[in-house]
This record gives structure tokens, sequence and C-alpha cells, in this order.
């Protein structure tokens, strides 16, 4: 059975490591390596690896497979890739 949960609030943060996370029209942000604080560290690609840390407040939902963000990939790329300042 899936399940969706709408508030970052109620995400078990455990539960999200290892899986995907997808921004705005389904763009591939990666794969979640560690969850903190404030922050989702996910990661893309074998070669030439990508780093996003993702603000936990920009979460949208969880559905038991994918966390869903509200972000395009070229926001992510652009703001949130390791080394950019990630917003505090």
């Amino acid at each position: 059975m899936e399940t969706k949960t709408d508030s970052s609030s109620n995400i078990n943060w455990d539960d999200v490591i290892k899986k995907e996370v997808r921004g705005i029209n389904n763009a591939d942000l990666g794969e979640i390596q560690q969850v903190d604080e404030n922050f989702i560290l996910s990661q893309k690609g074998t070669i030439g690896k990508e780093k996003f840390y993702i603000p936990k407040s920009l979460v949208s939902y969880y559905d038991g497979n994918i966390l869903h963000v509200s972000i395009t990939e070229e926001e992510a790329k652009n703001m949130y890739m390791e080394g950019s300042s990630p917003i505090v």
C-alpha cells in the first residue's frame, strides 16, 4: 500500500535514505544520501556526480518511494548544487 505524506514534518527522515528525489516536472534530482536538520543531500550520476543540498522547506510530499520537492532541475543546479552556497 502506498502512503502519501503531505507535510515534511510527518516524514520519517530515516525512511528516505537511498530513495529518489524528484522536482517539478518529474526532474531527477538523484538519490538521497543524507538528511540533517535543515537539508537533504542527494547525489545524481555515477561519473561526474552532482550533489544537491536541498532545504527541507522545499519538500512537497513523500509517497513512500519518491521524495517530491518544489524546485526545477535548473533551480537545483543554480542554487543548491555542491559548490554553490546553500541558503540557510
